[in-house]
């Protein structure tokens, strides 16, 4: 979903929404930006001042998801295109756009996702490991090499990957999942490794975080079952709470971590 001048809400002379946060005058692209966690990241950043650029391979639910940060959000820019993020080449043109457009990229979110699991280890399909090798690691290595060099032009940089505890510790059922999730973890840990070094004595500039929940919920699944507790479950509005609050603490307390949204396993 392409946007032009006329689609982006009361912008100001910067460029920027009109917002009051801690985030004022930032960009910030979303990558899988129309489900639930997307939506509600969305709007939180929206809040917090940043302009939003957000992309999705869903473009109605993704017009829609742009359409509500910025009507809860009057004087946000919250933008929305349709990027293949298998595609490197793609997922660099997404970034120099941004970047040319807005004059800066000042994050980077991964909330692209997707789910597979069998009974036991032994009925493991590995045709799950090729769509979670899609979804869960092709995905955050387009991304990761995109916006690097973007990232690290920044004043406060940071690339945040959305993961699951089970990377740390796979269960039988979960064998395609945990090694994708593990796999894309590691990946962003190169990536704030290349921060580091890039920094020097000073330390680094930008970073690469992991944020870990144990699963997502929202109230369209609790509506769904009213009685279920999700226990242990981070719901969607907190993770875009944390998700904001990564730009308040300082790159290098946050760069190669794991912060840890439900009890370290």
């Amino acid at each position: 979903m392409n946007h032009s001048p006329e689609e982006a809400v009361a912008m100001n002379a910067n460029g920027t929404g009109e917002g009051t946060g801690v985030l004022e005058g930032a960009v910030v692209a979303v990558a899988g930006a129309a489900g639930p966690a997307g939506r509600a990241t969305l709007l939180r950043l929206a809040e917090a001042g940043a302009t939003v650029v957000g992309c999705d391979a869903h473009p109605e639910r993704l017009a829609e998801a742009v359409d509500a940060a910025r009507y809860a959000h009057g004087g946000a820019t919250v933008t929305g295109e349709t990027v293949d993020l298998l595609d490197l080449d793609a997922t660099r043109d997404w970034a120099k756009r941004t970047e040319a457009e807005f004059g800066r990229i000042d994050g980077l979110v991964h909330l692209v996702g997707g789910w597979r699991g069998s009974p036991s280890f032994q009925e493991t399909a590995l045709s799950d490991w090729d769509a979670l090798e899609k979804l869960l690691i092709r995905t955050v290595q387009s991304t990761s090499l995109a916006f690097q060099e973007a990232l690290e032009r920044s004043d406060r940089g940071r690339y945040l990957l959305i993961s699951a505890a089970g990377a740390s510790k796979p269960t039988a059922g979960n064998a395609a999942y945990s090694s994708a999730k593990a796999a894309a973890e590691a990946w962003t840990l190169a990536l704030g490794d290349a921060f580091r070094k890039a920094g020097g004595e000073d330390g680094p500039a930008a970073a690469a975080a992991i944020l870990v929940v144990k699963a997502l919920v929202n109230d369209a699944m609790r509506a769904e079952r009213p009685n279920a507790k999700f226990a242990g479950f981070t719901d969607v509005t907190e993770l875009a709470e944390a998700i904001a609050g990564v730009w308040d603490k300082p790159a290098p307390e946050v760069n190669g971590k794991r912060l840890w949204l439900t009890p370290q396993t």
